[in-house]
């Protein structure tokens, strides 16, 4: 498998995309008035305690106020996953009630673990961490753990071993081991642990000096943070747009990751590099509802506030044996698909997945198999259950930031958001309606319909005798007139 990692700057706006066989898996938006926040850290203050909620309110300088559960105060652990992954296990100690852990008006340090989405306000914890190449420092922790991803037992223990000798000569932290940081040298984690001691005595420092709704550690800038968690030993490349930007990389990866550093190139190509790898119209494609498969079947993907459906259709692909085969096929391809989209999209939350009905038993396992291993590259944590006694797959994965959608598009203001557009038909007989309405409260002459060119037509062609007959009804004259600046939905009934 080859991977690239392609870097697109401009003035406003830097994208990131990952690209594996060709095929764009990821992609990252950072615009310069609207720079993620999830690992800041903030000098916050408690606006509101909620005892009903087991949370509070935090006021940490965002449009929103933030929002700080019980559970996320009194952690002994960092959150569940750093970057995807997994900390170490420990039995959670019990939580106190919000009012015994806070108070209003008084003062926290806290760090944000998930982006103001939607109508809600980013989510606090006070339990720290600051990642680094190899590591995630927990200021407030003496844990050691290691990264689930790395298998090896002997090399878990190698690197638990060196992290806690290196640990206990600097500083009492505690350390999460990345999956990065295997195979790597005591030199290599022995600077991360330097890094990280120098990055928490700046943090201490802006903590006691600054005021109230300061950020006192900003994460890096995208294209680093790319370089940092997306840049394996597997990856052939990373091409950056930006001879500014490519220089930036290259002195970071030298300094972090020298072994890689060479692996950064500037491009300068007349054509935009997301071009030549058709990465622009994979977006394009993915802010569709429609994702169409090889075998001629599709999925169908709805995004709504609760959770995210697919549903996966044979369409025109008739296979060569027999139903049960060709269903089988189409759920293995669907799969895959599924993985990709999920990742490229970056939906999160609940997941439903509606995979066409399978009567044999190792059919489905062989098909919820096919879907794990595709997720496995997935750098967000995600949980598959087995199929329901309906036959749809439940599972979920960890979001932190909006999706792709939501990032890039916004409710559509001729339906509002709901996907459908009245009739023209149904908008004739609002309008009838309202006449009517108009006529009864207010004395007029006549009356004039202004509506979209497609309302007007229908009403002047098919509803010609209905409107005779209002008319007559209603002893006015009403005249029509299309405006193209009007939706399909839109009208207005002027009295003349």
């Amino acid at each position: 498998m080859t991977e690239e990692i392609l870097v697109n700057v401009t003035p406003r706006e830097t994208r990131v995309a990952v690209v594996e066989n060709g095929m764009l898996q990821e992609l990252h938006i950072e615009r310069g008035w609207s720079r993620g926040v999830v690992g800041n850290i903030y000098k916050g203050r408690v606006q509101r305690v909620m005892p009903g909620m087991q949370a509070a309110f935090v006021e940490i300088g965002l449009d929103r106020a933030a929002f700080l559960h019980a559970n996320d105060v009194m952690r002994s652990l960092p959150p569940a996953e750093i970057e995807g992954e997994p900390a170490a296990l420990s039995v959670p100690p019990p939580v106190l009630p919000i009012a015994e852990l806070l108070r209003e008006g008084q003062d926290v340090v806290v760090q944000v673990v998930k982006e103001p989405i939607g109508s809600k306000g980013a989510r606090l914890t006070t339990q720290i961490s600051i990642p680094s190449r190899y590591l995630v420092l927990l200021p407030q922790s003496s844990v050691v753990g290691v990264s689930a991803r790395i298998e090896d037992e002997a090399e878990r223990a190698r690197l638990k071993g060196l992290v806690a000798e290196l640990a206990l000569a600097g500083s009492s932290h505690g350390y999460i081991v990345r999956t990065n940081a295997e195979g790597q040298p005591a030199e290599a984690l022995a600077e991360d642990i330097a890094y990280l001691a120098r990055v928490w005595a700046l943090v201490e420092q802006q903590v006691r000096e600054a005021r109230v709704g300061a950020c006192v550690y900003e994460d890096l800038t995208l294209p680093m943070r790319a370089v940092r968690d997306l840049m394996r030993r597997d990856v052939e490349k990373v091409k950056v747009d930006s001879r500014e930007t490519w220089q930036r990389l290259r002195t970071f990866a030298a300094q972090y990751m020298p072994g890689l550093a060479e692996k950064i190139e500037h491009y300068g190509g007349e054509r935009p590099v997301f071009d030549l790898y058709g990465v622009e119209d994979e977006i394009q494609r993915a802010l569709d509802k429609e994702v169409p498969l090889k075998s001629g079947g599709y999925l169908v993907i709805d995004q709504t506030e609760a959770m995210t459906t697919v549903d996966v259709n044979t369409g025109s692909f008739l296979g060569q044996r027999n139903l049960e085969e060709t269903v089988y096929r189409t759920n293995l391809e669907a799969a895959q698909a599924v993985a990709r989209q999920l990742r490229l999209r970056n939906l999160g939350g609940i997941i439903i997945i509606d995979f066409i009905d399978m009567v044999d038993p190792e059919h489905r396992r062989q098909v919820l198999r096919t879907l794990e291993k595709s997720l496995a590259r997935d750098h967000a944590k995600t949980t598959v259950y087995d199929f329901s006694p309906l036959g749809l797959v439940e599972m979920t994965r960890k979001r932190t930031v909006e999706s792709l959608q939501r990032q890039l598009s916004e409710p559509c203001h001729a339906c509002g958001g709901r996907g459908m557009l009245k009739t023209s038909e149904t908008v004739t007989y609002e309008i009838f309606r309202e006449i009517t309405r108009a006529v009864r409260q207010f004395e007029a002459a006549r009356l004039l319909v202004i509506a979209s060119p497609k309302v007007v037509a229908r009403i002047t062609d098919e509803e010609s005798a209905a409107v005779a007959e209002l008319e007559e009804f209603l002893g006015k004259s009403i005249r029509f007139q299309p405006d193209e600046q009007y939706l399909q939905e839109q009208f207005d009934v002027v009295l003349l």
